[in-house]
């Protein structure tokens, strides 16, 4: 029999061997013992809630919404505690406790919970897949943070006057939080009073942000150097003073730093540590980004928001998983830009994200931009009856509201076209130069007073297919997609190129031969030009380089600064109110600097002229939103040249689309938004109709197109079109191993188009479809995205 406290024995020089420990014993809870969590486990197949026990001692802490960490097969994950119930369908003997409790209080409200359930659904993935981009990584150091201060009483200067004065009573604090009230709405009212005179619709926009329900506009931005800061930071502060959050969906840390700048200036205080009171965070509004801000501020800003302290947040895609409670403003602007789209599974898109949350809550979405998307156009185009548009869970009936003409006239820079035929016009013979003398002589009496910015085409060289006589970009006479060479059957052709389509490489002219389409893969026999009959091609190399040195030949003596990705210098951020030319690409334009006693009335410096170089490019654009994408591009440089009536000069130099330079020239983007949904709506491309890109290796595409029921049944027409286009071969993956060759090399991807009362049931097919594959564990490929950016 062994002794009870007997120990083995070691020889000399050896270490006693360690004891065991023990672990308590674990008693479920009393009352409700199993916590359903969704584990940190991207795979589709495991896309639901998993079953553990809850210790009697971690009862309390165990709430809905924290993270825990558990052990999954024979790892530890985290994961988030969505419910806790009595009753488990597991067998007893298979349940785990949870081994750890990781936050101090939720991070994932019910309301917050039920919104990524829907995003899920909305776009065919799992929660577990909105939990990583929703919930930032842990920093423990913050959690701590949250302990110390949870005792402590906060104070917010938005709501009722009665409120925010009862928050501290007739304390220091109070009158300062009063105080800071009364500038808010002094700010708010004042600018009321500018969007008033701005815009047509200020009242209904205004009553729907200080109102209750759920309502949905799109608004066309004013002209002028961040007067779209200006004109979101009122309706920011409209919902905050009416007691609601705000959520603002910005394209990139550029914007996010314009408008945390234009909320500072008027009052509104960043979420950082307060001097006054011995370094707790305190402030008005949060920087949710992923990219731009440190983890440790990132997880900081999130909790502060999850917790209530903050009931603002701004910030790039990330942002739109800030997790506010009840109504609240979900805004995006600029929602034509790529950025909206997350690069992972699911692909949620932004602008589909905030309108479905907003509706979710029963608050107020917003799209913001100078340049209408297809599918803020779709929704407008019910002519004030909502009936008309059909309900999705991502889209829906919209408001528009407009600037007021006369207004967008005096704000707006004097635009001019120099295409061939206005330079024929002026008996310019410079005509086919990339800049005529007719620009040289504008751009140098503006360069008298101040700086002048030229926006190039972005860096980077694509090829396009075009018509060989007129110019013509070449289109698939089947889905009117670009159409593409597979096979090079070329030679070169010194007789064309140049001319009025710019300078560069000498296009290459191309046989019909081996020509197919990027979008349904068809290939195109006997091609000719819809616009002249000819049946010859040519290859169009689009592409910018060497505008600096052009320049300099031009404007002698002059600085030149060079904004873009791809130059050494980088993105220039701001530069003097000085004379100076400024070569940029899209989105690299430096701000102005600020003029002190300037005629600018929110105090930002302006461009005295504005060219776009090159713009023939916009002609060969392969992308289904290339000319909505143009516009944009070109309307955001033009927004910060300074209005005519200080003399502001806009100059659009090349061919372009007729439709694109009359919507630059009228400040009007809906001409071009019209335009596109009419001729998809002939065509049956998205938003007229639902779309999903389907890709992997060939064989599994196929087979999952048939389980969705587009290749035969209902689902096979749409709109009397065929559902499904393609499939298309595509490029092996960028991180591609040699073992993934062999099963991967016949790539394809195909696109679905379905009835827009067919979108949800789509996203739940198709998710169905993946999980079966991964859970049965096939060989192959297989991924899909709704809503896609493009179709390429």
């Amino acid at each position: 029999m062994t002794a009870p406290h007997a120990e083995q024995l070691t020889f000399d020089g050896f270490a006693s061997p360690k004891r065991r420990r023990t672990s308590a014993a674990k008693t479920p809870a009393a009352d409700r013992p199993i916590a359903q969590i969704v584990l940190d486990v991207q795979a589709t197949h495991l896309g639901r809630t998993f079953d553990y026990l809850i210790d009697e001692r971690q009862s309390e802490a165990v709430q809905p919404g924290v993270m825990v960490r558990v052990r999954f097969g024979g790892r530890r994950v985290n994961g988030i505690v969505w419910n806790r119930v009595a009753t488990s369908e597991t067998a007893a003997s298979s349940l785990r406790f949870i081994e750890r409790v990781l936050t101090p209080a939720p991070l994932v409200s019910a309301s917050m919970r039920e919104d990524i359930t829907l995003i899920a659904d909305a776009y065919g993935g799992t929660r577990a897949n909105i939990l990583r981009f929703a919930v930032p990584p842990r920093v423990a150091s913050v959690d701590q943070e949250q302990r110390v201060a949870s005792g402590r009483e906060r104070s917010t200067p938005f709501g009722s006057a009665q409120d925010v004065r009862g928050v501290q009573g007739h304390s220091t604090q109070g009158y300062r939080l009063y105080d800071a009230h009364e500038q808010h709405k002094q700010a708010r009212d004042t600018g009321f009073a500018r969007i008033r005179q701005s815009y047509d619709g200020a009242e209904r926009l205004r009553d729907a942000l200080e109102g209750s329900g759920f309502a949905s506009f799109v608004v066309d931005a004013m002209p002028g150097a961040q007067q779209w800061a200006r004109d979101l930071t009122w309706m920011m502060m409209t919902a905050m003073l009416a007691g609601k959050s705000a959520v603002v969906v910005l394209p990139t840390s550029r914007e996010v730093e314009d408008l945390a700048r234009t909320l500072t200036t008027c009052g509104l205080r960043q979420f950082a540590p307060d001097q006054a009171t011995h370094g707790q965070y305190q402030g008005d509004f949060v920087v949710l980004d992923g990219g731009s801000v440190p983890p440790a501020e990132r997880y900081r800003a999130y909790v502060a928001v999850a917790s209530g302290q903050v009931r603002c947040a701004i910030g790039a895609r990330s942002a739109m998983y800030a997790p506010v409670e009840g109504p609240a403003l979900f805004a995006i602007v600029d929602d034509l830009a790529y950025q909206n789209m997350d690069g992972f599974m699911p692909y949620p898109n932004a602008r589909g994200v905030l309108r479905l949350r907003a509706k979710a809550h029963g608050g107020v979405f917003v799209s913001f931009a100078n340049v209408r998307s297809p599918i803020s156009q779709w929704e407008t185009n019910g002519a004030g009856d909502p009936s008309v548009v059909r309900e999705t869970p991502t889209s829906g009936f919209s408001s528009a509201i407009r600037p007021l003409p006369a207004v967008v006239k005096d704000a707006s820079p004097w635009i001019r076209w120099l295409n061939r035929d206005e330079l024929a016009r002026l008996a310019d013979p410079s005509i086919g130069a990339r800049v005529p003398h007719t620009a040289v002589r504008i751009l140098t009496d503006a360069l008298a007073t101040g700086p002048v910015l030229l926006s190039i085409p972005a860096d980077g060289i694509t090829q396009a297919l075009s018509c060989a006589r007129c110019h013509r970009q070449a289109r698939c006479p089947r889905c009117t997609g670009p159409l593409e060479q597979v096979v090079e059957h070329a030679v070169k052709h010194p007789g064309v190129g140049g001319g009025a389509l710019g300078s560069g490489p000498a296009p290459r002219e191309a046989t019909s031969g081996g020509i197919r389409c990027r979008w349904c893969g068809v290939a195109i026999v006997n091609w000719t030009c819809p616009g002249c009959g000819n049946d010859r091609l040519r290859v169009v190399r689009v592409g910018a380089a060497g505008t600096a040195r052009e320049l300099a030949g031009l404007f002698r003596g002059v600085p030149i600064v060079v904004s873009s990705h791809s130059q050494p210098r980088g993105v220039v951020e701001t530069i003097a109110a000085t004379p100076q030319i400024v070569i940029a690409t899209p989105g690299c334009e430096p701000r102005v600097a600020a003029v002190s006693g300037g005629p600018s009335p929110n105090g930002l410096g302006e461009y005295r002229a504005v060219a776009i170089l090159d713009a023939w490019t916009s002609l060969y654009a392969p992308g289904v939103d290339a000319r909505c994408d143009a516009l944009a591009a070109w309307m955001r440089a033009m927004a910060l040249c300074a209005p005519r009536s200080r003399g502001g000069q806009g100059l659009l130099i090349g061919e372009t689309d007729p439709v694109i330079a009359r919507s630059l020239m009228l400040w009007d983007s809906s001409l071009l938004a019209s335009r596109e949904i009419e001729e998809r709506e002939e065509t049956g491309l998205p938003p007229v109709v639902a779309a999903a890109c389907v890709w992997g290796r060939r064989d599994v595409v196929m087979h999952a197109l048939a389980d969705i029921g587009v290749l035969t049944g209902d689902w096979s027409v749409v709109n009397d079109l065929p559902a499904v286009l393609g499939p298309v071969p595509i490029p092996q993956p960028a991180t591609i191993s040699a073992r993934e060759l062999d099963g991967t090399a016949d790539r394809v991807k195909a696109v679905v188009r379905v009835a827009q009362s067919h979108r949800a049931e789509l996203a739940i097919r198709l998710r169905t479809v993946v999980s079966r594959h991964v859970a049965a564990r096939e060989p192959g490929e297989l991924r899909f995205r709704l809503d896609p950016k493009d179709l390429i």
